[in-house]
């Protein structure tokens, strides 16, 4: 078919038949992550109002010793190990991690005052747990973050292609494109507003899909790759370290550090460096003279590290103690690696350490948390999820009005593209999103088939 064929008509025709078929697809996925990425924009918030005496506690002169509250958390699960300890700003908890002996993790709150178990929960049983988990893979594991990267990369060709529709064409009518009118009923009132919603929210919409693409698996590593052949991902010193097959960031800390390192292989503690005495509760499987929390602690106020910070223990004789700060503003992100038996400071990693694409994602995920900017960060990140849960319920609603009973009623092409057009999609698309390519030549495949008559095994679109 001669290209002349593929006119703006026929293009017209073909963008909004993906947009119908990526919205159908998108549409339960975005709701998902629109809702739970809302409850995740004020989690500090929902936790405290669910568990203030958890959490909330009176100002003290005095604070316990990081061993005292250890032991205290392992005393309310006997036989169980500290993984983590995160020190709290002014009139609140620590939270410490405890591994049980048997059941799923559990997060034990203590006062540093005093040095008491206030509490515990199974974070994945908070609804905050219930909306971190399912908005980062559906809680569905590995597949489901396949799924949430899927869709979030469809989302945002799902937005690029929805402007084009919005798009006035020659000729066509302004009126309500910008502003829909109050007085129209039926489904041309739906239209109208889902049009300027659209609209007035993209921006933002791909702003939050391109800061989130980051923690995607695929997406992510491909990222992290390419920053790190081009020398602007995490800092160079991470490459000069011995790789075991457990010791990058990640792994060692359950995900507490910084986008730009957890990939990263972590340092390794030497087991037959010099020994100090030390107190309190030792990783399991370490040896007794291994410097213990207090030390640590010591260690971290002699660099300048000042609470709040994450303090994660060695996971096992060879593990390292590392120590985050991870505040609204990722300027302030620092990073120490201690060996658990000499207290030597292994690495200190800064944000001024990590390259310039790094640095990008490290701001573009604190926005994208709605902690940058405060409380007009938590308010700004709130629309675009309002409005994608606006958007995925109004398009399948229109869609559904103007179906005729029985038939899916997808907008028929003009045109079928040529070979050299559908190569050219094909490879726009896959470049960015390269999950989204490969699930499009699959969609493309289905089509073919159908449009070949294949209509009694695959439904041809109505």
């Amino acid at each position: 078919m001669p290209d002349a064929v593929w006119s703006a008509s026929a293009h017209y025709r073909a963008v909004w038949r993906w947009h119908f078929y990526a919205g159908l697809f998108c549409a339960p996925i975005l709701v998902i992550l629109a809702v739970t990425g809302a409850i995740y924009l004020f989690n500090d918030e929902i936790n405290d109002l669910a568990y203030p005496e958890l959490r909330l506690v009176a100002p003290s002169a005095r604070t316990a010793a990081l061993s005292t509250m250890a032991d205290a958390a392992l005393a309310a699960f006997p036989g169980g190990q500290v993984t983590r300890m995160d020190t709290p700003k002014e009139g609140r908890s620590v939270e410490v991690f405890v591994t049980p002996q048997d059941g799923p993790p559990v997060r034990v709150f203590v006062d540093p005052g005093s040095g008491a178990v206030l509490g515990s929960y199974v974070y994945a049983r908070t609804l905050v747990g219930i909306a971190d988990l399912t908005h980062g893979s559906l809680m569905l594991g590995p597949f489901g973050d396949g799924m949430v990267e899927l869709a979030a990369c469809w989302g945002f060709i799902l937005t690029v292609s929805g402007l084009y529709l919005w798009w006035p064409r020659a000729g066509g009518k302004t009126q309500g494109a910008f502003l829909p009118r109050w007085r129209l009923g039926g489904r041309a009132f739906f239209k109208e507003w889902h049009a300027a919603i659209g609209l007035w929210t993209a921006g933002l919409i791909l702003f939050l899909i391109l800061t989130g693409l980051p923690w995607a698996n695929l997406w992510g590593d491909l990222l992290r790759r390419g920053t790190e052949f081009a020398g602007i991902g995490y800092p160079a010193s991470h490459q000069g370290y011995a790789v075991s097959l457990a010791s990058t960031v990640k792994q060692a800390s359950d995900g507490a550090g910084p986008w730009t390192t957890e990939n990263a292989p972590a340092p390794l503690s030497d087991p037959h460096a010099h020994h100090h005495p030390g107190a309190g509760a030792s990783p399991a499987g370490a040896p007794h003279a291994a410097i213990g929390v207090d030390r640590v602690a010591e260690i971290i106020a002699g660099a300048g590290m000042r609470a709040p910070y994450r303090l994660n223990l060695p996971r096992d004789a060879t593990g390292a103690y590392m120590i985050f700060t991870y505040p609204d503003q990722p300027e302030g992100q620092r990073t120490l690696y201690v060996d658990q038996y000499s207290g030597k400071v292994l690495d200190d990693v800064g944000f001024a350490h990590y390259g310039i694409a790094a640095q990008a994602v490290e701001l573009g995920v604190q926005i994208h948390m709605g902690n940058y900017f405060g409380r007009l960060n938590q308010i700004v990140m709130l629309l675009p999820c309002l409005g994608i849960l606006f958007l995925a319920v109004t398009g399948p609603y229109m869609w559904w009005r103007r179906r005729p009973k029985g038939r899916l009623a997808a907008p028929r092409p003009l045109a079928a593209p040529t070979l050299k057009a559908l190569a050219i999609i094909v490879l726009a698309v896959s470049i960015p999103f390269p999950l989204a390519g490969a699930s499009l030549v699959a969609c493309l495949v289905v089509d073919r088939l159908a449009a070949a008559g294949w209509r009694r095994l695959i439904p041809g679109p109505g």
